[in-house]
């Protein structure tokens, strides 16, 4: 008989991924809050619902990934902020109706798994799940020779809030007069990554470490920028505001993403140069010969989030946002639509 084979032979080392578990645990020991029931480690992540202040508690989920923003991660073999942006990318999407975030689990899959590189990942989970006030209460680590390259991984995030009935927030009283305000983003954010990656190193041939001067910065610390999380942004808006709609500005940009809520009897007036554009949208732009309708549904071009507001309540929210140091612009209001016009209309 031949030499006896074991899974470790194969490429899974089960002995290495308990071993990870149990370090990953202080991450997530950090990010605890009311209603976590037990540790990181069991079948699956336990929370409980007997939470105050609701009278008739709505969940609401959410699940997503960072897309082709991992390849800037794998180039500079940094990956102590991509799990910042599996937080943002999922929970953005959670408290734009509302909810306050729970609980976050991940999914990190790699060929062989590099402790290294996954205690990196998680801590920039727990850093993103601190800032969102959620707590990470479990996920999986998943070994899968031959799936990968090497050095390459993936990720998968799901995000998991609380809203009560009341209080959801989805676009249905938006009416004619309303606002839109505009909140900066960071940057690119994750989304857009394959026509950034086109633009920067297949056409103009740049490395991750090349300066760029318009940017500040080199190409690889400004496309690792991690992702916005809003979610105190959003508590201090809607605590004592009437906030009718928000939205988080990804993939399909500022116009398909705001008319996920806005009613069909209603037009979006948009007004063009209303908010600061940040430097790497304008170098893509150029770079690419990118025309401005493929930028406009590309990507979120300087606005990571908009509010849709009563007239009477902008001056107030405006002055909250600035205090916060957020970047905010009046970027349009509803108006009337008829039933032959556009849904959105640039001024």
């Amino acid at each position: 008989m031949g030499k006896s084979l074991t899974y470790a032979a194969a490429g899974v080392d089960i002995a290495k991924g308990d071993k990870f578990v149990k370090s990953i645990k202080k991450i997530a020991d950090q990010t605890r809050r009311p209603g976590v029931i037990g540790e990181i480690g069991g079948f699956g992540g336990l929370f409980s619902l007997n939470l105050d202040n609701f009278d008739r508690p709505v969940l609401v989920s959410s699940t997503d990934g960072v897309g082709t923003k991992l390849k800037i991660a794998f180039m500079l073999d940094k990956h102590d902020t991509i799990g910042i942006d599996l937080v943002a990318m999922c929970v953005n999407d959670v408290i734009v109706q509302g909810a306050a975030p729970l609980f976050f689990l991940d999914y990190v899959s790699m060929g062989v798994l590099d402790t290294r590189v996954a205690t990196d990942i998680i801590t920039g989970i727990g850093k993103g799940c601190k800032e969102a006030r959620c707590a990470l209460i479990g996920g999986e680590t998943a070994e899968m020779p031959g799936l990968y390259q090497p050095g390459e991984y993936d990720l998968a995030g799901f995000a998991v809030g609380v809203v009560d009935n009341d209080k959801i927030i989805d676009g249905s009283e938006i009416h004619v007069s309303n606002k839109i305000v505009g909140i900066a983003s960071s940057g690119l954010h994750s989304n857009g990554y394959s026509l950034v990656r086109k633009i920067c190193f297949d056409l103009l041939k740049l490395k991750v470490e090349s300066k760029i001067p318009e940017l500040g910065v080199t190409l690889g610390e400004e496309l690792l920028k991690p992702t916005r999380i809003y979610s105190n942004t959003i508590h201090n808006i809607t605590r004592d505001l009437q906030v009718l709609g928000l939205v988080h500005v990804t993939g399909g940009g500022i116009e398909n993403n705001l008319l996920r809520i806005i009613p069909k009897a209603c037009q979006v007036v948009l007004k063009r140069n209303s908010w600061e554009i940040p430097p790497i949208f304008h170098f893509l732009q150029d770079a690419g010969n990118v025309a401005d309708a493929e930028m406009m549904r590309t990507f979120n071009n300087g606005i990571g989030l908009i509010a849709v507001l009563p007239d009477e309540v902008v001056e107030d929210a405006l002055e909250r946002l600035n205090a916060m140091n957020e970047k905010a612009f009046v970027m349009g209001e509803i108006a009337e639509r008829k039933q032959s016009s556009p849904r959105i209309k640039w001024i």
